[in-house]
């Protein structure tokens, strides 16, 4: 089998890390590359924009023709910026065309909370009702027979999946939830901010949007569904002066008189994600750190269980098991392909 794919925001990281997964794949062919519409200048040989990937793939990067991708698309990925991409999916799906997208907004279900976060009318409530949530470990029966799959947001992939297993067999308080995160800067995109200089981060950590930050509603829409109590979270994000990489320290407290069928938190973790590919729990006493998963699809979880209170520290690579590797692992579960496929 052969996935004919495009994708409309190649030039930016995501899209950079996409075609570099898509042409290590063994079932995908590029067939397209777009930008947004509005980017200058209008077209851009990809190999221009990114010099890697001279002879490797030459295809211009330029604004989106619908006449091309129903010929020579079977699968979309969008690599856009939040509130762009439901602007091309009611179009994408009505060709016929099956889509992943990498923003927000086809993540969260409540159009009030959505246009609170990312400020912005929702404008297509008809296809957000069908979209399914690609968190493979937790959701893959769905993902199976998705036509729009909204990708995870790189803080909720890395504190759903370090938190599921204690709030599905109700051992952990719903409503006691700390979430101490930090990443790296490529999770902000690419922008020409003051912030975001390399002047202004080499030396520096700091905390933004202390817990008003805007993949907040999708944790507590994800670990809400998990519990089946409302969950709502403190999140608090930090930038960390690298490139790449989350780690996250979660902080929660057992339900007084809750008990486990098995010995320990990690025997826990393990069963729960017994067979997942790009799941690895760390031994009693060990954490996991950023250079373990970087330029991996891995997510990283070690649990420290003392008294009536519980850590668990996870770590992922923002880029891939928090966007572009995670929307390809999700491909691959749509097409029924191997899920490891191009990722190892």
């Amino acid at each position: 089998m052969i996935i004919n794919v495009g994708i409309i925001g190649a030039t930016g990281h995501t899209g950079e890390v996409l075609i570099e997964l898509l042409l290590n794949h063994p079932n995908v062919k590029i067939s397209r590359l777009y930008n947004s519409g509005k980017s200058l200048p209008n077209a851009q040989v990809i190999s221009d924009v990114f010099p890697k990937f001279k002879n490797r793939l030459e295809l211009i990067c330029k604004k989106p023709d619908w006449v091309e991708i129903k010929k020579d698309c079977d699968l979309v990925f969008l690599a856009l910026p939040h509130t762009v991409s439901m602007q091309f999916v009611p179009k994408l799906l009505s060709l016929g065309k099956k889509v992943i997208d990498l923003s927000a907004d086809y993540r969260i279900k409540n159009t009030s909370t959505y246009e609170k976060f990312y400020k912005a009318k929702h404008q297509d409530k008809t296809n957000l009702k069908e979209s399914v949530y690609g968190l493979p470990e937790l959701n893959r029966p769905k993902i199976k027979t998705a036509k729009l799959l909204a990708n995870p947001g790189c803080y909720p992939t890395c504190a759903i999946l370090a938190v599921a297993p204690l709030l599905a067999v109700n051992f952990a308080d719903p409503k006691s939830i700390i979430i101490d995160a930090k990443s790296g800067v490529s999770g902000a995109g690419k922008k020409l901010e003051n912030e975001y200089l390399f002047s202004e981060i080499q030396g520096d950590f700091r905390a933004y949007k202390v817990n008003v930050h805007q993949h907040a509603p999708e944790i507590n829409q994800l670990l809400s569904k998990i519990s089946g109590k409302k969950v709502e979270v403190i999140f608090v994000p930090h930038l960390l002066p690298i490139e790449r990489g989350i780690l996250a320290t979660i902080y929660l407290k057992k339900i007084p008189g809750a008990k486990l069928k098995v010995k320990s938190l990690v025997e826990l973790y393990k069963k729960f994600y017994k067979g997942e590919p790009f799941i690895r729990i760390k031994p009693e006493g060990v954490f996991p750190r950023i250079k373990d998963v970087v330029k991996t699809n891995f997510c990283d979880i070690g649990i420290k269980d003392f008294g009536q209170n519980i850590i668990v520290i996870g770590v992922i690579d923002n880029l891939l098991k928090g966007a572009s590797a995670q929307a390809v692992q999700n491909m691959n579960i749509m097409y029924k392909l191997p899920e490891v496929s191009g990722l190892l």
